[in-house]
Parts: C-alpha cells; sequence; structure tokens
C-alpha cells in the first residue's frame, strides 16, 4: 500500500479505479493510480524476455507489483472503505466465489441466514454510495468554479498572501518534509494547503527563471525530489507558479 494517495487516485473515475491505472493526455504517460508508476504512450518496456507497448505494460505491472485491485483497494483503511474486517473477510470469500453455506462455516457463531443478509446489505451499500456519487457530482457541477469543493480559493496563484506564514513555521514544515535538507527528497506531499504551497515554492528553487524546460527535463527535477513527480508538476500549474504551452512541449517559471 502507498504511503501517500495522491490526487490522480482521488480524481480517478471509477472506470480508471477499478483498472488501477490512468491516462494523462498532457504527458501522454499511462500512471498506475497504486504506486505513481509511469508508461510514456509510444515506447516500448521490457517484461522478462518480451517487449509490450505502454498501456499493456502498466496492466502487467499493476499485476505482477500490486496483484488484484480487488484486494488491494479491499485493504485499504477504514476511513477511506468504511468496512470493518469482519466485513472485509465477507467479502473476500464472495469474491472468491464461496458460497454462502461454506462462508458461514468459516465464520465463528455463522449461519447462512446472516450471509444471505450481510450480501443484501452490501447491495444496499452500494445503491447508497451510488446515489451519493450522483449527488456529490450534481453539487460539483452546480458549484461556481471558485468554490469547488476540492479546490482552493485562488485566482490561478496561489501566494502567501492567501496564508499566514510565518518564518520559523516554513522552517519546521521544511524540515520535516526535506529531512535530509532542502536539496534532497520529499518524505512525503502534505495535504494541507499551506504546506503544499511551501513545499511547492521551495521545489521551484530547481528551476532556472527565464529558462523553458521540456517535459521530460521538468519530469527529471522532479522526480529526483519525489516518486509521483506528476503530481508535483500539475500542482505547480495549478497553483501559477509554474506555466507550459497548450501541447505541454514547454514549461517555464512564472513571475510570482
Amino acid at each position: 500500500m502507498m504511503k501517500v494517495l495522491t490526487d490522480q487516485f482521488w480524481n480517478s473515475s471509477l472506470s480508471e479505479l477499478k483498472q488501477g491505472y490512468v491516462y494523462e493526455p498532457p504527458s501522454g504517460e499511462f500512471v498506475c493510480l497504486l504506486c505513481g508508476e509511469h508508461y510514456a504512450k509510444g515506447r516500448v518496456y521490457p517484461v522478462d524476455t518480451l517487449l509490450f507497448e505502454a498501456e499493456k505494460a502498466v496492466q502487467i505491472h499493476i499485476k505482477n507489483q500490486h496483484g488484484s485491485i480487488f484486494e488491494y483497494l479491499l485493504g485499504m483503511d477504514k476511513k477511506y472503505t468504511g468496512l470493518t474486517e469482519h466485513q472485509k473477510t465477507i467479502l473476500t470469500a464472495f469474491y472468491q466465489g464461496v458460497n454462502d453455506k461454506e462462508i458461514a462455516a468459516r465464520m465463528e457463531n455463522g449461519n447462512t441466514s446472516t450471509i444471505r443478509n450481510q450480501r443484501f446489505a452490501f447491495r444496499e451499500k452500494a445503491k447508497q454510495a451510488k446515489v451519493f456519487l450522483a449527488i456529490m457530482e450534481l453539487l460539483e457541477e452546480h458549484t461556481p468554479k471558485s468554490e469547488k469543493l476540492n479546490k482552493v480559493p485562488h485566482d490561478n496563484q496561489v501566494t502567501d498572501k492567501n496564508f499566514s506564514i510565518t518564518e520559523p513555521e516554513k522552517a519546521e514544515i521544511l524540515g520535516t518534509y526535506f529531512p535530509a535538507g532542502v536539496s534532497g527528497p520529499l518524505s512525503s506531499f502534505p495535504k494541507k494547503e499551506k504546506r503544499k504551497l511551501i513545499i511547492l515554492k521551495q521545489l521551484i528553487q530547481r528551476f532556472e527563471l527565464d529558462r523553458k524546460y521540456t517535459e521530460q527535463e521538468v519530469n527529471q527535477i522532479l522526480k529526483n525530489a519525489f516518486s509521483d513527480y506528476v503530481t508535483l508538476r500539475r500542482y505547480l500549474i495549478e497553483y501559477g507558479l509554474m506555466d507550459r504551452e497548450a501541447d505541454g512541449s514547454r514549461y517555464w517559471l512564472k513571475n510570482y
């Protein structure tokens, strides 16, 4: 289980989540949602003694490195799944094709009627989840862009003025997320917006002003800081710290 679930994971569609990877048109990459491993479209990748195109390669990667997507998702923390260990055990048995009578025999004080009721309860939970997702999507569509629930209110640029950041606080945060020093790698990427801003503004110090970079150059610089460099690159754009050509061929720092 990856230590930090990325925005790519949470922003993926249901079908993408089920397959375990997403395709990013701007970069032309297939990205594993479970670990951030990326595969560039148009390239071939060796697996054992065979060569595979990018999408097939990421599928093989997921199977070899992460196994079943079902098991991965089911193994996530309860705060994400809402499931108890007992419920996870029953769902695993359902997935394996075990019949209700056999499942009941495995469970302490279990009986077939209880397992049938649990199966019905799961189906009802799925219906509720489907309706709730529809409600949230309608809410997102209705909400003005500046008030989106998953966005930071900013005019295409986040600055220190958006937050109250003191120098001691900044130093403490940088020390926490760059344990080997600010020129070293990130230990993780924060979820809180204030911390994100501090980290991102530190990362852009690795780029030169008035210079244009290829996407590969940006990727390499960010990869030295964090394995999920795709997320870092996207945040630099979203927070108005970096800009790029429409086709993603060139990137450069913005005056902030």
